[in-house]
């Protein structure tokens, strides 16, 4: 076992011991240097920085940090690399700090919280967790994502559900930071409401990525845990989940079967989401992929110590309301650890070109909306089976928290409702960026092409999508930030006052300056 696995797993320490320090910089000219600055999740955009600064400490990140700022250098901070938009892979980027070698997760006894290193994936998070004290955060579940940008953003999963959003349970944050003085420094910040720096902590429970600093551990501890004991202060997972899914041949479904059929997912969902809600246990995603895919198809997990089998059915039971073909299923039962470990994409790993969007529902889409999405996923100028829609289950625990206790002001929402285009080649970027522009516009036809209408809650910050900001696209009259952040944006808008006052982390999207 090497040296960082062994700090990351040993329970009891409050903090990582000495490990070798990082290169100082790699440029262009080092062998590292190509797959360092090629770790972005979308191929779309690239950056070629001056040089790259691996860290494996807080320390690596100051000295990052501060000479940067001396030098008038522009900064980018990565995690996992699963960013959808330029937001670190800008051309105006000439120092690259990479935390991927920072993936400690201890046991913190005098903070009573779980420590984890902001360059660690969610599925060494959950792993080290769950093997080291049978405990987990309900977190995303693609095992390769990074928690840095992750947590910040407001992530969400499987078991959000059932336990709230990651950011409920988050209880302090530690970040690299440039005060007025020009000068990096690292400041910790806590939820405790005598903590003078809780507005830094605040910020970073749904604020988003590259605002205020940068990150570079967290520690979780549920707000309603008490004592010491550290297998009681993060949700404990189910042994074993139902994985499930359902699929219906898109060769059997003509317009009025498909309407019915995501008519009765949204019904099932706004029956079934309310907080405290039994079907909280079930996670779903229905993917409505353009018809070259053969089919489509509802995937997802149930708890198995929840009555797993029946919610399946009656799930099941309710889609096929009115629909006259029944999906094809498979179930099986995976201990939980296995289950979080199943999906995953290597960032860097191919030329993989993306897009996404994103709305947060209230209720259902409407029958309208569902034959706009039918009528752009049946195309008959646009044959490519790597477009499609997606339809998360949402609320449950995620409803049970005030819009103002953290940054994610989404607290009434029961879906969460994607557009995805993945693609190879800069040649077909206008074919993909063309039709899923087209798709979003008219399915939010009736509020200027973005989700700013009465059934709608704005968009997810992770879910990273530079158009909202162009007029273009967004002819609401509502701005992209309250899309993201509606009311607290003024709040986060101070923070960045007090913490970056010079702008010094900025992006497309970014916070501005108050």
């Amino acid at each position: 076992m090497s040296q960082t696995a062994q700090r990351a797993v040993r329970p009891g320490a409050a903090d990582p011991d000495p490990a070798p320090r990082a290169p100082d910089k790699v440029g262009p000219g080092d062998p590292r240097y190509r797959w360092l600055v090629s770790r972005g999740y979308n191929q779309r955009f690239r950056c070629a920085p001056e040089h790259v600064r691996p860290a494996v400490s807080t320390e690596d990140v100051l000295g990052a940090v501060d000479e940067a700022v001396r030098t008038g250098r522009r900064i980018s901070v990565r995690s996992g690399g699963h960013s959808f938009e330029n937001l670190v892979d800008d051309p105006s980027v000439q120092t690259l700090i990479d935390l991927s070698a920072m993936n400690a997760v201890q046991y913190d006894w005098r903070r009573r919280a779980f420590m984890v290193e902001a360059g660690t994936t969610l599925g060494e998070a959950y792993r080290k967790l769950f093997l080291g004290w049978g405990v987990t955060i309900p977190g995303g579940t693609c095992p390769d994502v990074g928690i840095g940008g992750h947590v910040c953003g407001g992530g969400y999963g499987a078991l959000s559900r059932l336990h709230g959003l990651i950011v409920d349970h988050l209880y302090a944050v530690e970040v690299v930071v440039v005060g007025p003085s020009g000068r990096a420094t690292s400041v910790v910040a806590t939820r405790e409401p005598s903590d003078p720096n809780r507005e830094l902590w605040w910020a970073h429970t749904g604020g988003g990525g590259g605002n205020f600093g940068i990150v570079t551990r967290y520690w979780f501890r549920s707000p309603d845990a008490h004592g010491g004991e550290p297998a009681t202060l993060l949700p404990r997972p189910p042994a074993t989940v139902l994985h499930y899914s359902l699929d219906w041949p898109w060769s059997q479904l003509d317009q009025d079967s498909f309407v019915r059929l995501v008519r009765n997912f949204g019904e099932w969902g706004e029956r079934n989401s309310a907080p405290g809600s039994s079907a909280a246990a079930l996670y779903g995603e229905l993917a409505l992929p353009s018809r070259p895919s053969e089919t489509i198809t509802l995937s997802g997990q149930v708890a198995t110590d929840t009555g797993a089998q029946a919610l399946l059915d009656d799930l099941v039971n309710a889609l096929g309301q009115g629909v006259p073909i029944q999906p094809a299923r498979q179930s099986s039962s995976l201990p939980w650890l296995a289950a979080t470990q199943a999906f995953g994409y290597e960032s860097g790993a191919s030329d993989l070109r993306s897009k996404i969007k994103s709305g947060y529902r209230r209720r259902r889409l409407t029958d309208q909306q569902i034959v706009t999405a039918y009528r752009h996923l049946t195309r008959s100028d646009y044959n490519y089976p790597y477009a499609n829609l997606f339809i998360n289950t949402y609320g449950g625990r995620v409803n049970a928290v005030a819009p103002a206790a953290t940054a994610v002001p989404h607290r009434d929402s029961v879906f969460l409702v994607g557009y995805l285009v993945g693609w190879q080649g800069a040649a077909e970027d206008t074919r993909h960026l063309s039709w899923i522009r087209d798709l979003y516009r008219d399915i939010y036809a009736d509020s200027g092409g973005v989700p700013a209408g009465d059934a709608d809650d704005g968009s997810f910050i992770n879910y990273a999508d530079t158009d909202l900001a162009d007029p273009r696209w967004n002819a609401s009259g509502t701005p992209w930030h309250t899309l993201y952040y509606k009311d607290t944006y003024t709040r986060l808008q101070q923070v960045k006052r007090r913490w970056d006052p010079h702008d010094v982390f900025r992006h497309a999207l970014s916070v501005r300056p108050y």
